[in-house]
């Protein structure tokens, strides 16, 4: 697994990140970022690290990314029906419009995630973290949502048809 690692010193005045983005995949040698959004758009990148990565609009149908930290990443109209995101962060992502159907997302962290507009029917987000992220006009048709954490998701306009939905769970009106 690549291993990145920033070094803070205590230089004389400071030093502001705007921003950051950081992309590899774990394989026996170093990635550039473009390497790793290409390999994770051809369909295999395990444990990926590609937070704040730019993937707007591709194709990733069925791509593997188990374990990936795309926290922060910009996903809006992403298709990744039928792909594997077990144990992956996807916390802060921006997933407006995405296709998500059938997605495996196990254990998965959707903390803060706007999946406004997002398809994600028949998707299995058992255990999966999704406190405040945003599923408006969502499709969640027949999606597995059981013990997951929904803690101040929004939910309006969110079809909820056949959904298994976390004990306890009352959707909005």
């Amino acid at each position: 697994m690549t291993t990145t690692r920033i070094w803070r010193g205590s230089l004389i005045g400071s030093i502001a990140l705007t921003s950051l983005v950081i992309a590899s995949c774990s394989g026996p040698q170093a990635e550039t970022p473009e390497d790793a959004i290409a390999k994770a758009a051809s369909g295999e990148c395990l444990e990926c690290e590609l937070s704040g990565a730019d993937l707007t609009g591709q194709d990733l149908k069925e791509a593997k990314l188990n374990r990936s930290n795309l926290a922060g990443a910009k996903l809006s109209g992403v298709n990744l029906s039928q792909a594997l995101l077990d144990s992956a962060d996807l916390q802060g992502a921006d997933l407006t419009n995405a296709t998500l159907s059938k997605v495996a997302l196990t254990s998965a962290n959707l903390d803060g995630a706007n999946l406004k507009g997002a398809d994600l029917s028949g998707a299995y987000l058992r255990g999966a973290s999704l406190a405040k992220a945003n599923f408006t006009d969502a499709n969640l048709t027949g999606a597995n949502l059981t013990a997951t954490n929904l803690e101040e998701a929004t939910l309006d306009g969110a079809t909820l048809d056949g959904a298994l939905l976390p004990e306890g769970f009352v959707p909005p009106q």
